[in-house]
Protein backbone atom coordinates (compact mmCIF):
# COMPACT_ATOMS: atom_id res chain seq x y z
CA UNK A 1 0.00 0.00 0.00
CA UNK A 2 1.76 3.26 -0.99
CA UNK A 3 0.61 6.35 1.46
CA UNK A 4 1.36 9.94 0.32
CA UNK A 5 2.45 12.32 3.52
CA UNK A 6 1.88 16.06 2.22
CA UNK A 7 2.64 19.19 3.75
CA UNK A 8 4.69 18.56 6.78
CA UNK A 9 8.06 19.28 7.65
CA UNK A 10 10.87 16.66 7.29
CA UNK A 11 13.03 16.78 10.17
CA UNK A 12 16.76 14.69 10.18
CA UNK A 13 19.77 15.70 12.38
CA UNK A 14 21.09 18.60 9.86
CA UNK A 15 18.25 20.42 8.60
CA UNK A 16 14.21 20.91 8.61
CA UNK A 17 12.78 21.14 4.79
CA UNK A 18 9.26 21.45 3.83
CA UNK A 19 8.53 17.87 2.00
CA UNK A 20 6.15 15.34 1.23
CA UNK A 21 6.69 11.47 2.06
CA UNK A 22 6.13 8.64 -0.25
CA UNK A 23 5.69 5.42 0.78
CA UNK A 24 5.35 1.77 -0.83
CA UNK A 25 5.02 -0.82 1.88
CA UNK A 26 7.62 -1.11 4.16
CA UNK A 27 9.60 1.70 2.42
CA UNK A 28 10.12 5.27 1.25
CA UNK A 29 10.05 5.75 -2.76
CA UNK A 30 10.22 9.44 -2.39
CA UNK A 31 10.84 12.71 -0.87
CA UNK A 32 9.94 15.97 -2.63
CA UNK A 33 8.12 19.08 -2.61
CA UNK A 34 4.55 18.51 -4.23
CA UNK A 35 4.88 15.07 -4.80
CA UNK A 36 2.17 12.88 -6.70
CA UNK A 37 0.67 9.97 -6.95
CA UNK A 38 -2.63 8.48 -7.69
CA UNK A 39 -2.29 5.30 -6.39
CA UNK A 40 -1.27 6.55 -2.65
CA UNK A 41 -3.50 7.44 0.10
CA UNK A 42 -3.38 10.87 1.13
CA UNK A 43 -2.03 11.42 4.81
CA UNK A 44 -2.54 15.66 5.74
CA UNK A 45 0.26 16.32 7.70
CA UNK A 46 0.25 20.17 7.05
CA UNK A 47 1.58 21.82 9.91
CA UNK A 48 3.14 18.51 11.75
CA UNK A 49 7.23 17.38 12.04
CA UNK A 50 7.81 14.27 10.13
CA UNK A 51 10.85 12.39 12.44
CA UNK A 52 12.31 9.16 11.56
CA UNK A 53 11.61 6.89 14.20
CA UNK A 54 12.80 7.12 17.58
CA UNK A 55 15.59 4.07 18.25
CA UNK A 56 16.51 3.64 21.86
CA UNK A 57 19.44 2.65 22.38
CA UNK A 58 19.52 1.05 25.66
CA UNK A 59 16.56 -0.98 27.55
CA UNK A 60 16.51 -3.41 29.62
CA UNK A 61 13.42 -5.77 29.19
CA UNK A 62 12.59 -9.77 30.79
CA UNK A 63 16.04 -8.59 33.04
CA UNK A 64 16.85 -11.32 35.98
CA UNK A 65 18.39 -8.82 38.23
CA UNK A 66 18.37 -8.23 41.77
CA UNK A 67 16.55 -11.38 42.48
CA UNK A 68 13.49 -10.60 40.43
CA UNK A 69 12.72 -9.39 36.76
CA UNK A 70 11.93 -6.50 35.14
CA UNK A 71 8.16 -6.17 35.17
CA UNK A 72 7.83 -5.18 31.63
CA UNK A 73 9.29 -7.84 29.11
CA UNK A 74 9.53 -7.35 25.50
CA UNK A 75 5.42 -7.30 24.84
CA UNK A 76 4.55 -4.28 27.32
CA UNK A 77 7.86 -2.80 26.93
CA UNK A 78 7.62 -2.18 23.07
CA UNK A 79 4.27 -1.16 23.40
CA UNK A 80 5.34 1.93 25.93
CA UNK A 81 8.31 2.71 23.22
CA UNK A 82 6.07 2.77 20.27
CA UNK A 83 3.22 4.88 21.84
CA UNK A 84 5.77 7.47 22.47
CA UNK A 85 7.51 7.38 19.07
CA UNK A 86 10.49 5.13 19.30
CA UNK A 87 10.16 2.39 16.29
CA UNK A 88 13.21 0.36 17.29
CA UNK A 89 15.38 -0.19 20.60
CA UNK A 90 18.58 -2.63 20.99
CA UNK A 91 18.44 -4.38 24.57
CA UNK A 92 20.96 -6.03 26.33
CA UNK A 93 21.13 -9.29 25.69
CA UNK A 94 23.15 -10.26 28.75
CA UNK A 95 25.67 -13.37 28.86
CA UNK A 96 25.40 -14.55 32.55
CA UNK A 97 28.83 -16.03 34.20
CA UNK A 98 29.78 -19.37 32.43
CA UNK A 99 27.42 -18.87 29.58
CA UNK A 100 28.39 -18.93 26.05
CA UNK A 101 27.45 -16.04 23.71
CA UNK A 102 25.65 -17.99 21.34
CA UNK A 103 23.26 -19.09 24.56
CA UNK A 104 23.11 -15.52 25.76
CA UNK A 105 21.83 -14.48 22.58
CA UNK A 106 19.57 -17.61 22.07
CA UNK A 107 17.97 -16.76 25.70
CA UNK A 108 17.15 -13.21 24.64
CA UNK A 109 15.50 -13.93 21.04
CA UNK A 110 13.48 -17.05 23.26
CA UNK A 111 12.04 -13.67 25.38
CA UNK A 112 11.87 -10.93 22.58
CA UNK A 113 10.72 -13.05 19.39
CA UNK A 114 7.21 -13.02 18.25
CA UNK A 115 6.59 -10.38 21.57
CA UNK A 116 7.77 -6.88 20.22
CA UNK A 117 5.72 -4.46 18.82
CA UNK A 118 8.44 -2.74 17.75
CA UNK A 119 11.62 -3.60 16.23
CA UNK A 120 14.75 -4.81 17.75
CA UNK A 121 18.49 -5.31 18.05
CA UNK A 122 20.26 -6.40 20.50
CA UNK A 123 23.85 -5.51 21.56
CA UNK A 124 25.85 -8.03 24.29
CA UNK A 125 26.25 -7.90 27.95
CA UNK A 126 29.98 -9.48 28.54
CA UNK A 127 30.21 -10.68 32.15
CA UNK A 128 32.72 -13.72 31.09
CA UNK A 129 35.95 -13.68 29.45
CA UNK A 130 38.55 -16.75 28.45
CA UNK A 131 39.65 -17.65 25.42
CA UNK A 132 36.66 -19.64 24.33
CA UNK A 133 34.88 -16.42 24.24
CA UNK A 134 37.11 -14.41 22.34
CA UNK A 135 36.91 -16.62 19.58
CA UNK A 136 33.35 -16.56 19.66
CA UNK A 137 33.01 -13.00 19.49
CA UNK A 138 34.27 -13.40 15.86
CA UNK A 139 31.21 -15.64 15.24
CA UNK A 140 29.17 -13.17 17.11
CA UNK A 141 30.23 -9.78 15.20
CA UNK A 142 29.99 -12.38 11.97
CA UNK A 143 26.02 -12.65 13.03
CA UNK A 144 25.61 -9.11 12.46
CA UNK A 145 26.29 -8.11 16.47
CA UNK A 146 29.03 -5.29 16.38
CA UNK A 147 28.09 -2.99 20.10
CA UNK A 148 28.47 -4.70 23.44
CA UNK A 149 28.41 -3.84 26.78
CA UNK A 150 30.70 -4.08 29.87
CA UNK A 151 29.98 -3.03 33.61
CA UNK A 152 32.77 -1.69 36.32
CA UNK A 153 30.36 -2.72 38.79
CA UNK A 154 27.83 -5.31 40.11
CA UNK A 155 29.05 -8.85 41.48
CA UNK A 156 27.23 -10.46 38.78
CA UNK A 157 28.47 -8.41 35.73
CA UNK A 158 31.47 -6.88 36.75
CA UNK A 159 34.77 -7.57 34.76
CA UNK A 160 38.92 -6.37 35.88
CA UNK A 161 40.41 -4.04 33.87
CA UNK A 162 43.16 -6.96 32.75
CA UNK A 163 39.63 -8.05 30.61
CA UNK A 164 38.39 -4.99 29.78
CA UNK A 165 41.98 -4.56 27.58
CA UNK A 166 41.65 -7.84 26.44
CA UNK A 167 38.06 -7.37 25.40
CA UNK A 168 38.22 -3.83 23.96
CA UNK A 169 41.84 -5.21 21.80
CA UNK A 170 39.49 -7.86 20.81
CA UNK A 171 36.50 -5.88 19.48
CA UNK A 172 39.22 -3.04 17.64
CA UNK A 173 39.83 -6.04 15.68
CA UNK A 174 36.53 -7.37 14.99
CA UNK A 175 35.77 -4.00 14.05
CA UNK A 176 33.00 -3.66 17.11
CA UNK A 177 32.73 -1.20 20.16
CA UNK A 178 31.71 -1.27 23.73
CA UNK A 179 29.53 1.22 25.84
CA UNK A 180 30.49 1.26 29.05
CA UNK A 181 28.86 1.24 32.89
CA UNK A 182 31.26 3.69 34.54
CA UNK A 183 31.28 3.33 38.60
CA UNK A 184 33.69 2.27 41.20
CA UNK A 185 32.67 -0.71 42.60
CA UNK A 186 34.74 -0.77 45.91
CA UNK A 187 34.17 2.94 46.72
CA UNK A 188 30.26 1.89 46.27
CA UNK A 189 30.66 -1.09 48.82
CA UNK A 190 32.82 0.78 51.14
CA UNK A 191 30.26 3.82 51.19
CA UNK A 192 27.52 1.25 51.59
CA UNK A 193 29.18 -0.93 54.42
CA UNK A 194 30.24 2.84 56.16
CA UNK A 195 26.67 4.06 55.92
CA UNK A 196 25.44 0.94 57.73
CA UNK A 197 28.27 1.69 60.36
CA UNK A 198 27.23 5.28 61.32
CA UNK A 199 23.42 5.24 60.57
CA UNK A 200 23.05 1.38 61.86
CA UNK A 201 20.81 0.44 59.20
CA UNK A 202 20.10 1.13 55.68
CA UNK A 203 16.38 1.97 55.53
CA UNK A 204 16.65 5.65 54.48
CA UNK A 205 16.53 6.45 51.00
CA UNK A 206 17.96 9.91 51.39
CA UNK A 207 21.31 7.90 52.16
CA UNK A 208 21.92 6.56 48.81
CA UNK A 209 22.89 8.75 46.59
CA UNK A 210 26.41 9.22 48.88
CA UNK A 211 27.08 5.66 48.01
CA UNK A 212 27.31 6.30 44.89
CA UNK A 213 28.70 9.64 44.44
CA UNK A 214 29.89 11.58 40.98
CA UNK A 215 33.32 10.52 41.58
CA UNK A 216 32.60 7.04 41.83
CA UNK A 217 31.41 7.70 38.06
CA UNK A 218 34.22 9.89 36.84
CA UNK A 219 37.32 7.86 38.43
CA UNK A 220 35.89 4.43 36.48
CA UNK A 221 35.16 7.06 33.36
CA UNK A 222 39.06 7.81 33.66
CA UNK A 223 39.81 4.69 34.10
CA UNK A 224 38.02 3.25 30.85
CA UNK A 225 39.42 5.97 28.64
CA UNK A 226 42.88 5.38 29.58
CA UNK A 227 42.21 1.50 28.93
CA UNK A 228 40.73 2.70 25.84
CA UNK A 229 43.74 4.94 25.10
CA UNK A 230 46.21 1.81 25.55
CA UNK A 231 44.23 0.02 22.81
CA UNK A 232 43.70 2.81 20.89
CA UNK A 233 39.78 2.09 20.24
CA UNK A 234 36.76 4.51 20.95
CA UNK A 235 34.68 3.90 23.52
CA UNK A 236 30.94 4.28 24.91
CA UNK A 237 30.05 6.03 28.17
CA UNK A 238 26.41 5.36 28.89
CA UNK A 239 23.81 6.82 30.71
CA UNK A 240 26.13 9.63 31.90
CA UNK A 241 25.17 11.32 34.67
CA UNK A 242 27.57 13.90 36.33
CA UNK A 243 29.32 17.12 35.50
CA UNK A 244 32.79 15.35 37.30
CA UNK A 245 32.46 11.98 34.75
CA UNK A 246 31.50 14.79 31.54
CA UNK A 247 34.99 16.90 32.79
CA UNK A 248 37.03 13.45 32.35
CA UNK A 249 35.53 12.99 28.89
CA UNK A 250 36.19 16.43 28.10
CA UNK A 251 39.87 15.91 29.09
CA UNK A 252 40.37 12.92 27.49
CA UNK A 253 38.78 14.26 23.75
CA UNK A 254 41.38 17.25 24.28
CA UNK A 255 44.22 15.03 24.49
CA UNK A 256 42.74 13.38 20.69
CA UNK A 257 40.27 10.41 22.01
CA UNK A 258 37.28 9.44 20.21
CA UNK A 259 34.83 9.32 23.23
CA UNK A 260 31.07 8.73 22.46
CA UNK A 261 28.94 9.63 25.25
CA UNK A 262 25.08 8.59 25.98
CA UNK A 263 23.14 10.27 28.82
CA UNK A 264 19.14 9.87 29.75
CA UNK A 265 15.97 11.89 30.30
CA UNK A 266 16.24 10.96 34.08
CA UNK A 267 19.58 12.77 34.48
CA UNK A 268 18.21 16.04 32.49
CA UNK A 269 14.54 16.35 34.31
CA UNK A 270 15.14 14.92 37.73
CA UNK A 271 17.42 15.24 40.81
CA UNK A 272 18.67 13.93 44.02
CA UNK A 273 15.69 15.62 46.15
CA UNK A 274 13.59 13.16 45.03
CA UNK A 275 15.40 10.43 47.00
CA UNK A 276 14.18 12.85 50.53
CA UNK A 277 10.42 12.63 49.65
CA UNK A 278 8.11 11.59 52.65
CA UNK A 279 7.57 7.49 53.24
CA UNK A 280 10.72 6.59 51.31
CA UNK A 281 8.78 7.31 48.49
CA UNK A 282 12.85 7.84 46.50
CA UNK A 283 13.11 4.38 46.33
CA UNK A 284 10.75 4.85 42.93
CA UNK A 285 14.01 6.74 42.11
CA UNK A 286 16.65 4.65 42.65
CA UNK A 287 18.63 4.28 39.41
CA UNK A 288 22.21 3.19 39.45
CA UNK A 289 24.03 5.52 38.36
CA UNK A 290 21.93 7.57 40.87
CA UNK A 291 20.09 11.21 39.62
CA UNK A 292 22.56 14.36 40.63
CA UNK A 293 22.47 17.73 41.10
CA UNK A 294 20.56 20.77 39.33
CA UNK A 295 24.19 21.55 37.87
CA UNK A 296 24.52 18.54 36.94
CA UNK A 297 22.11 18.93 34.70
CA UNK A 298 22.81 22.34 33.24
CA UNK A 299 26.27 20.54 32.60
CA UNK A 300 24.71 17.61 30.90
CA UNK A 301 21.96 20.09 28.86
CA UNK A 302 25.13 22.46 27.81
CA UNK A 303 26.98 19.32 26.40
CA UNK A 304 23.58 18.66 24.53
CA UNK A 305 23.25 22.06 22.94
CA UNK A 306 27.17 21.77 21.93
CA UNK A 307 26.54 18.43 20.34
CA UNK A 308 28.78 16.58 22.63
CA UNK A 309 26.42 14.09 23.69
CA UNK A 310 25.74 11.67 20.97
CA UNK A 311 22.73 10.19 22.34
CA UNK A 312 19.62 10.54 24.57
CA UNK A 313 18.41 6.79 25.38
CA UNK A 314 16.14 5.53 28.44
CA UNK A 315 17.97 2.65 30.10
CA UNK A 316 14.13 1.07 30.13
CA UNK A 317 14.46 -1.31 33.69
CA UNK A 318 11.10 -0.96 35.29
CA UNK A 319 10.16 -2.25 38.85
CA UNK A 320 6.79 -2.17 40.40
CA UNK A 321 6.33 -0.79 43.66
CA UNK A 322 6.10 -3.99 45.41
CA UNK A 323 9.43 -5.02 44.03
CA UNK A 324 10.91 -1.74 44.99
CA UNK A 325 9.63 -2.79 48.75
CA UNK A 326 12.22 -5.61 48.34
CA UNK A 327 14.77 -2.60 49.58
CA UNK A 328 12.44 -1.75 52.40
CA UNK A 329 14.77 -2.71 55.43
CA UNK A 330 17.87 -2.53 53.41
CA UNK A 331 17.72 0.05 50.31
CA UNK A 332 20.43 -1.58 49.00
CA UNK A 333 18.86 -4.88 48.20
CA UNK A 334 16.25 -2.36 45.95
CA UNK A 335 16.06 -3.39 42.48
CA UNK A 336 17.64 -0.40 40.61
CA UNK A 337 15.75 1.18 37.35
CA UNK A 338 13.00 3.16 36.62
CA UNK A 339 10.24 3.24 33.32
CA UNK A 340 11.37 5.86 30.64
CA UNK A 341 10.23 4.19 27.24
CA UNK A 342 7.07 6.09 26.01
CA UNK A 343 8.35 9.81 28.04
CA UNK A 344 11.97 9.70 26.21
CA UNK A 345 10.53 11.90 23.17
CA UNK A 346 8.21 14.19 24.79
CA UNK A 347 10.52 15.31 27.82
CA UNK A 348 13.28 16.07 25.39
CA UNK A 349 11.02 17.86 23.36
CA UNK A 350 9.38 19.58 26.34
CA UNK A 351 12.62 20.42 28.78
CA UNK A 352 14.55 20.32 25.40
CA UNK A 353 12.65 21.88 22.43
CA UNK A 354 10.11 23.91 23.58
CA UNK A 355 12.64 25.41 26.55
CA UNK A 356 15.40 26.23 24.21
CA UNK A 357 17.76 24.00 25.04
CA UNK A 358 18.64 22.22 22.21
CA UNK A 359 17.08 22.08 18.31
CA UNK A 360 14.45 20.46 16.79
CA UNK A 361 17.39 18.87 14.83
CA UNK A 362 19.58 18.18 17.68
CA UNK A 363 16.40 15.92 18.84
CA UNK A 364 16.64 14.48 15.90
CA UNK A 365 20.09 13.65 16.31
CA UNK A 366 20.15 12.29 19.47
CA UNK A 367 17.14 10.20 19.27
CA UNK A 368 17.37 8.92 16.01
CA UNK A 369 20.34 9.47 13.61
CA UNK A 370 23.26 9.30 15.73
CA UNK A 371 22.48 6.04 17.43
CA UNK A 372 21.24 4.98 13.75
CA UNK A 373 24.94 5.39 13.04
CA UNK A 374 26.59 4.65 15.81
CA UNK A 375 25.00 1.21 15.63
CA UNK A 376 25.43 -0.21 12.21
CA UNK A 377 21.10 0.86 11.74
CA UNK A 378 21.45 3.38 9.23
CA UNK A 379 20.56 4.29 6.85
CA UNK A 380 18.00 1.77 6.65
CA UNK A 381 16.70 3.06 10.30
CA UNK A 382 17.53 7.13 11.66
CA UNK A 383 16.58 9.12 8.94
CA UNK A 384 13.79 9.70 5.98
CA UNK A 385 15.18 9.01 2.88
CA UNK A 386 14.46 7.12 -0.29
CA UNK A 387 15.44 3.11 0.50
CA UNK A 388 15.00 3.76 4.20
CA UNK A 389 12.06 1.80 6.59
CA UNK A 390 8.99 3.80 6.53
CA UNK A 391 9.53 4.00 9.87
CA UNK A 392 7.48 8.04 10.32
CA UNK A 393 7.26 9.81 13.43
CA UNK A 394 4.27 12.38 12.90
CA UNK A 395 4.53 15.07 15.75
CA UNK A 396 2.08 17.70 16.90
CA UNK A 397 3.83 20.53 18.16
CA UNK A 398 0.53 21.87 19.67
CA UNK A 399 -0.85 18.75 21.56
CA UNK A 400 -0.99 19.37 25.27
CA UNK A 401 -1.39 16.55 27.61
CA UNK A 402 -0.28 15.15 30.91
CA UNK A 403 1.78 12.21 32.17
CA UNK A 404 0.09 9.50 34.39
CA UNK A 405 0.69 5.78 35.81
CA UNK A 406 -3.16 5.42 34.55
CA UNK A 407 -2.30 5.94 30.77
CA UNK A 408 0.71 4.68 30.01
CA UNK A 409 1.52 1.50 28.25
CA UNK A 410 4.59 0.29 30.24
CA UNK A 411 2.86 -2.25 33.34
CA UNK A 412 4.62 -0.71 35.94
CA UNK A 413 2.39 1.10 38.34
CA UNK A 414 3.94 4.28 39.04
CA UNK A 415 5.00 6.67 36.67
CA UNK A 416 8.21 9.10 38.04
CA UNK A 417 6.98 12.11 36.34
CA UNK A 418 3.08 11.52 37.13
CA UNK A 419 1.01 14.91 36.43
CA UNK A 420 3.75 16.48 34.53
CA UNK A 421 2.46 18.60 31.79
CA UNK A 422 3.51 18.51 28.24
CA UNK A 423 2.90 19.98 25.06
CA UNK A 424 3.90 18.42 21.84
CA UNK A 425 3.14 14.29 21.23
CA UNK A 426 3.55 11.65 18.83
CA UNK A 427 0.13 12.54 17.21
CA UNK A 428 1.00 9.09 14.91
CA UNK A 429 3.35 6.27 15.00
CA UNK A 430 4.52 4.44 11.30
CA UNK A 431 6.56 1.15 11.99
CA UNK A 432 7.61 -0.15 8.15
CA UNK A 433 4.91 1.81 6.63
CA UNK A 434 1.61 0.44 9.09
CA UNK A 435 0.05 2.71 11.36
CA UNK A 436 0.75 1.42 14.68
CA UNK A 437 0.15 3.87 17.72
CA UNK A 438 -1.56 7.25 17.61
CA UNK A 439 -1.83 9.54 20.27
CA UNK A 440 -0.62 7.19 23.32
CA UNK A 441 -2.86 4.16 21.98
CA UNK A 442 -2.16 1.15 20.41
CA UNK A 443 -3.07 0.35 17.29
CA UNK A 444 -1.27 -2.61 15.79
CA UNK A 445 0.42 -5.46 17.66
CA UNK A 446 3.58 -7.64 17.50
CA UNK A 447 4.49 -6.51 14.29
CA UNK A 448 7.95 -5.75 15.14
CA UNK A 449 11.03 -7.49 13.84
CA UNK A 450 14.44 -8.54 14.98
CA UNK A 451 17.29 -6.50 13.06
CA UNK A 452 21.01 -6.39 12.57
CA UNK A 453 23.25 -4.34 10.59
CA UNK A 454 23.91 -7.19 7.76
CA UNK A 455 19.80 -7.75 7.29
Amino acid sequence: MKRLFRGGSVVSGSEIKQADVLTDGETILEIGENLEDGEAEIVDVAGKYLFPGFIDAHTHMDLDVSGTVTIDGFDTGTRAELAGGTTCIIDFATQNKGESLAFALSHWHEKADGKANCDYAFHLALSDWNEKISEELGEIVAGGIHSFKLYTTYDAMVVDDKSIYEILTRLKELGGIAGVHCENKGLIDARLEETLREKGDRKHVADYPATRPALAEAEAVSRILKIAKCVDTPVIIVHLSSKEGYAEIEQARAQGQTVYVETCPQYLVMDDSRYALDDNEGKKYMIAPPLRTPADQEVLWKALADNQIQTIATDHCSFTIEQKDMGKEDFSKTPCGMPGAEERPALIYQYGVHSGKISLTQMCAYLSENPAKLYHLYPKKGVLAPGSDADIVVWNSDTTWSMTAKAQQSACDYCPMEGTAIKGRAEQVYLRGTLAAENGTILETYKGHYITADR
